[in-house]
């Protein structure tokens, strides 16, 4: 699969409240779901070339098409509070697997969505 260059989307990367943790957050417009975040404005935009990648793979994967850069997408923002054990969790995962507690979720939600749009 020939994925889209990162460098042809427009991503916004804003600051994120100490009740979000802190740190920064990159969004793309064009792309609904797709962030990552990090502890300063370059880790995030880092991390977010990993996001992108996975959300473009798993866009392909689930045969859906790929927004055009600059179409303008749907807001991606998506707020969740979760059980401390669980983000816990979650965290060590991400960790183990080397990207953003974002990254895996959203790879997590994108495998999901997957899996029941084949079934369906």
């Amino acid at each position: 699969m020939n994925i889209p260059d990162f460098d042809d989307y427009p991503f916004e990367v804003r600051p994120l409240s100490p009740e979000d943790g802190g740190g920064f957050l990159i969004t793309f417009p064009d792309l609904p779901g797709c962030m990552a975040d990090g502890e300063t404005p370059e880790e995030a935009i880092l991390e977010g070339r990993d996001a992108f990648r996975c959300w473009m793979l798993a866009h392909a994967e689930g045969g859906r098409p790929v927004p055009l850069p600059n179409s303008g997408g749907e807001s991606g923002k998506f707020v969740q509070r979760l059980p401390k054990s669980l983000h816990a969790k979650l965290s060590a995962r991400a960790k183990q697997e080397g990207v953003s507690l974002n990254t895996l979720v959203l790879t997590f939600i994108a495998e999901g969505l997957g899996q029941r749009n084949s079934h369906a």
